[in-house]
């Protein structure tokens, strides 16, 4: 049970983002979100997306840091890795 948070690179809406995920299940993964504060919004099928301002609280309350390719890895053996041709499939927050 992880839950893994990848170091913030991505700009957009004039800030930072990185990436939340469980490689365990989706369930985990709201379940630690939700306790965090983190709005539901920022789900996307998933992952949650975070700003750069909260990787450090994130950690904190138990995220383990990797690298952006450890994390679509552990993403992808876990099975709950969402390609870009398999959006149209998931909708939504599942699984909370």
């Amino acid at each position: 049970m992880t839950v893994l948070i990848d170091n913030p690179m991505w700009p957009a809406h004039g800030t930072i983002w990185g990436h939340l995920v469980s490689d365990e299940s989706l369930e985990e993964l709201h379940s630690f979100a939700e306790s965090a504060g983190l709005p539901p919004r920022s789900f996307d099928l998933d992952h949650y997306d975070v700003p750069v301002d909260r990787y450090d609280e994130l950690v904190a309350a138990g995220a383990v840091p990797v690298s952006y390719r450890d994390l679509v890895v552990r993403l992808r053996a876990s099975g709950l890795r969402v390609r870009g041709r398999d959006r149209g499939q998931r909708k939504g927050r599942s699984a909370h």
